[in-house]
């Protein structure tokens, strides 16, 4: 655990990115696609403290990209090389492009000044898309990686990040997967070895400033 003045030089604002990740309507809404991820994602608190870290960077002026999955309603380019792409295409409800279900869920608030990157392929939101880029181009050194899942997409933008030079912070209760208690055992045996873990109440101490609300 990073003392408070270390967390804080870690994030500060012009030099961190909030990356939220396949907070969507079709994966933690009430319409969603995995419904037992949903609501651990709800029922754990995660979602809310992922909304109140994204209001928190929108008022300290700390850049937010939302990463989204989607698929093509013809398929085109979409994975098909893991059971998981498989299973997904059989899913009553289909993240496609252009559908509520591809939207940033409730009670996350998408800012004017957000950057809403989709992929239509893999299995991390950093990898073969825009966000490496995008945060190159935004002088981002430090990544705050919240949503879901802790199984496979959280773990993959932690790496990801972490193999391009960022360094990682993980807000451990703003982060959902399944089943309940496999995510803290990911976070204290694999994504603690990597990245800076740390709770949403410490990042949220960090990024109020002198003079503002909280």
């Amino acid at each position: 655990m990073p003392s408070h003045e270390r967390l804080r030089e870690l994030l500060d604002p012009p030099t961190t990115v909030l990356l939220t990740v396949e907070c969507q309507q079709g994966v933690v809404g009430p319409d969603s696609a995995l419904p037992e991820l949903a609501a651990q994602a709800r029922s754990s608190g995660a979602l809310d403290r992922v909304a109140r870290l994204v209001a928190a960077a929108h008022d300290s002026g700390v850049q937010v990209v939302h990463a989204v999955a989607e698929r093509r309603p013809d398929g085109r380019g979409a994975s098909r090389n893991a059971r998981l792409f498989r299973a997904a295409e059989r899913l009553p409800v289909q993240q496609l492009s252009g559908t509520a279900a591809v939207r940033v869920a409730p009670p996350i608030e998408v800012a004017e000044q957000d950057i809403v990157v989709r992929r239509l392929h893999g299995l991390s939101p950093v990898q073969g898309t825009d966000v490496d880029a995008l945060l190159r181009n935004l002088g981002c050194r430090t990544l705050v990686v919240t949503g879901v899942s802790a199984n496979v997409a959280i773990p993959n933008a932690v790496f990801d990040a972490v193999n391009r030079g960022y360094t990682a912070v993980v807000p451990a209760d703003a982060i959902a997967g399944v089943p309940a208690d496999y995510t803290p055992a990911m976070i204290r045996n694999t994504l603690a070895l990597v990245a800076t873990v740390v709770t949403t109440d410490e990042v949220l101490g960090c990024l109020r400033r002198p003079g503002r609300g909280g």
